[in-house]
């Protein structure tokens, strides 16, 4: 997978505009009239003052304590960058407080203090304790990061936790559970080899030990080898602790046989011949970032029945911290705990890896494109599953109540779970798997309108994000004059920008267009006007002849017509299979909607076009499709002339041995509802359809504004499709958001062309 490429000006100004920093505090109560500024301050303030000085608890129930987290550094080990001190560590602990929000609706303030003292810093923490309902520490030195976590946690009454050790040890053991399942081993019995006597790698032994991992079975290795017992050298007490009995004294002595192998070290540390000498099935966890150990691929040319995971993202089985700091805490904070021990750590580890063994959602298929399955490539779960919200932290609170760290319990665990699902909208994991495969694809993507502000802004953004490179149709003088107006003056110099004047190609493309439309109308005068003066004409032949990968146009014209200068080019009209789809995410549902944008009103033979065309698109998304083909009637009642080609769709594709689930003619409610479903136990769909046919376009296009207008679903489309190339038609409202997202899609789709 490409890095995603950006300059050091995009890095600062994304942290600078709109506004210094990455998050703000905004009020959560109405401020408007002056009985809410008595309420909120004086004189009403004074009451929950006093019930809180009576009832120390009840701080949970009137202040925001009970969702606060203080993300708290002293800067002495940020990233890979070493000691930056406390200052320059706060960019980092602002973006770990705006993870919590994001992942798990956690709120966060980022604390950086100055001292390496522990002493000091330990003082400074202890004394913020009430305003918060725990601490994250973050980016502190070992062993100083040991001291302090320990510490705080026998001096303070919240939870305190050290992502850097426990958050990297939760997801290791996650991965481990699923890892051993599948190899048919049993924690107990195995020999587990660790590299990297670090804070995290500590961690990870302690706790794999308390999962029952034994001691005498558990090697753990640094820069100088094997910690034994005797060493004296480059030891400390929380080595020590883990120093084995064994006459082993190398990392490649101590692979040897070994079942299981946990990296957290560098770059090459692990050699295949190391590989080689494992025992059958070896789990190996490279998880050195940005590099591991020893790649997958490295690791598979030698042994094909080995279960890898890395800590990136761009192979299969990441180690990612983000799986477990947010829930855990989510599910610390809903208890209000005194502390995160390790049994909740284990119920984490736990609920992730039971989630990775069951069947994955279609928000995840469409993030990675494909349909993902327990097994060998998938033993984590991925940070796009929306489960995780409703999933982990239920399973640390029931922990954490178990085991008494509790001030609260909570009674109804199912209305609890069904809270969790209320507080995340999972659209934004779905975009961001999307972002992620256009990453991949590395698609050249034809900007047809670089006259319109919005549409250069979209190409800058599509080109900085690393998903590929942007050409803008539009003149030089005219883009940088644009692009200056809009405070983005050095990117004018970062877009290639293509015209008539400046292409070598405006011959063939002339010739390839009269040879088109000569019998249609159009004479050589025509033809020269269309090709070298109309801009989406000229970008759809740049596609047509390879000169990029896919096209991005219509903001600045209405869809018919840009449509019709489509079709100059392409075979793209309602009886050419070309079909326009919609793509709805609301509340955790995916529905697409066809045809948005080609058919005005189509027969039984167009509405079988589009139902397969849709399917391909929910395909491509990763979804097994399901479709249905929605009207007034449900399979003829009430009776309905209008419906009579609804159902005679599906009787289309019963001749053409569709191989997709369809059905139909029904109404919306049957289609989407599983419980509507049931009162037709005849109906060949076996669950909610994800596909819907429409009996008219203009049916499909107040469907989609009504839901997102009103709905407040996110839209993304139509994506046009059953088109040779990926090209996507923008409204004339869209935002620079709105058609990056379309150039998204259609890098995507570029991939499966």
């Amino acid at each position: 997978m490409a890095k995603p490429r950006f300059t050091r000006e995009d890095a600062l100004s994304f942290h600078k505009v709109p506004q210094p920093g990455k998050w703000e505090v905004t009020a959560s109560v109405p401020m408007t009239t002056q009985r809410d500024l008595s309420l909120a301050y004086s004189p009403g303030v004074a009451i929950p003052c006093e019930v809180i000085a009576e009832s120390p608890e009840t701080a949970y129930d009137y202040t925001n304590k009970g969702n606060l987290v203080a993300v708290i550094s002293n800067g002495t080990a940020v990233l890979g960058l070493g000691n930056l001190g406390a200052l320059a560590s706060k960019p980092v602990m602002e973006g770990k407080s705006v993870l919590f929000k994001r992942f798990a609706d956690v709120n966060s303030i980022d604390l950086e203090l100055d001292t390496e003292d522990p002493d000091a810093f330990c003082a400074a923490v202890k004394l913020m304790g009430p305003s918060f309902g725990g601490i994250n520490l973050e980016d502190i030195k070992a062993p100083e990061c040991f001291i302090i976590e320990q510490r705080l946690k026998e001096e303070m009454d919240i939870p305190v936790f050290h992502d850097d050790q426990h958050g990297t040890a939760v997801i290791c053991a996650a991965g481990l559970i699923n890892a051993l399942h599948i190899s048919g081993k049993k924690i107990e019995d195995v020999r587990i080899v660790l590299n990297g006597a670090g804070a995290a790698g500590i961690a990870c032994l302690e706790l794999l030990k308390a999962m029952g991992a034994r001691h005498d079975n558990c090697i753990m290795c640094d820069t100088r080898g094997v910690i034994w017992q005797g060493r004296t050298e480059g030891m400390n007490q929380w080595k020590s602790a883990h120093a084995a009995n064994t006459s082993l004294r190398t990392l490649e002595e101590a692979m040897d046989g070994a079942d299981v192998f946990l990296g957290v070290s560098a770059k090459g540390a692990v050699t295949q011949a190391m590989v080689k000498s494992m025992a059958p099935n070896p789990v190996i966890f490279a998880m050195a970032n940005p590099d591991p150990e020893i790649t997958p691929e490295e690791a598979h040319e030698v042994r094909e029945d080995a279960i890898v995971a890395t800590g990136r993202s761009d192979y299969p089985n990441q180690v990612n911290n983000v799986l477990g700091f947010p829930y855990l805490f989510r599910g610390a904070l809903d208890i209000h705990a005194r502390a995160i021990n390790d049994a909740m750590k284990i119920a984490c580890a736990e609920a992730l890896a039971e989630l990775a063994r069951e069947e994955v959602p279609d928000e995840v298929a469409v993030a990675y494109g494909q349909k993902l399955s327990f097994g060998r490539d998938y033993i984590i779960p991925t940070p796009f599953d929306p489960r995780l919200i409703h999933r982990i932290p239920p399973a640390v609170a029931r922990a954490g109540m178990k085991t008494g760290v509790a001030r609260r319990e909570i009674e109804d665990m199912e209305h609890y779970e069904q809270a969790l699902k209320g507080r995340m909208d999972p659209t934004a994991s779905v975009l961001r798997g999307l972002n992620a495969r256009a990453r991949a694809a590395q698609a050249t993507m034809i900007f047809a309108e670089g006259d319109d502000p919005r549409v250069l802004r979209a190409a800058v953004q599509y080109q900085r994000s690393g998903f590929g490179k942007a050409l803008v149709v539009g003149r030089e003088t005219d883009v940088a004059e644009k692009l200056a107006a809009e405070g983005m003056a050095e990117a004018a110099s970062e877009l290639e920008v293509v015209n008539a004047a400046n292409t070598p190609h405006l011959d063939t493309y002339k010739s390839f267009l009269y040879e088109r439309l000569q019998r249609k109308g159009h004479d050589q005068h025509d033809i020269h006007r269309l090709a070298g003066r109309d801009r989406h004409v000229f970008a759809s032949l740049m596609l047509a002849h390879g000169h990029g990968d896919g096209m991005i146009t219509g903001a600045t014209r209405k869809s018919a017509h840009v449509m019709e200068l489509v079709n100059h080019v392409f075979d793209a009209g309602p009886h050419d299979g070309a079909v326009g789809v919609s793509v709805l995410m609301h509340k955790g549902r995916i529905v697409l909607i066809a045809d948005t944008l080609v058919h005005e009103w189509p027969d039984e033979e167009d509405l079988a076009d589009i139902a397969t065309q849709g399917a391909q698109v929910a395909r491509e998304l990763g979804l097994e499709p399901r479709v249905a083909f929605v009207s007034f009637s449900t399979f003829g009642y009430p009776v309905s002339e209008r419906a009579t080609k609804m159902y005679r769709a599906a009787e289309v594709l019963d001749g053409r041995g569709a191989d997709f689930e369809y059905e139909g003619e029904m109404a919306v409610d049957v289609a989407l509802n599983a419980k509507g479903q049931e009162s037709y136990p005849f109906s060949r769909l076996t669950g909610p359809a994800n596909v819907l046919v429409v009996p008219a376009r203009h049916s499909a296009s107040i469907s989609v504004k009504l839901m997102q207008e009103m709905g407040g679903a996110t839209v993304i489309g139509p994506i046009l499709s059953g088109v040779d190339k990926p090209i996507q038609i923008c409204s004339t409202i869209s935002t620079v958001g709105d058609i990056v997202n379309m150039a998204v899609m259609a890098a995507c789709k570029a991939k499966h062309a």
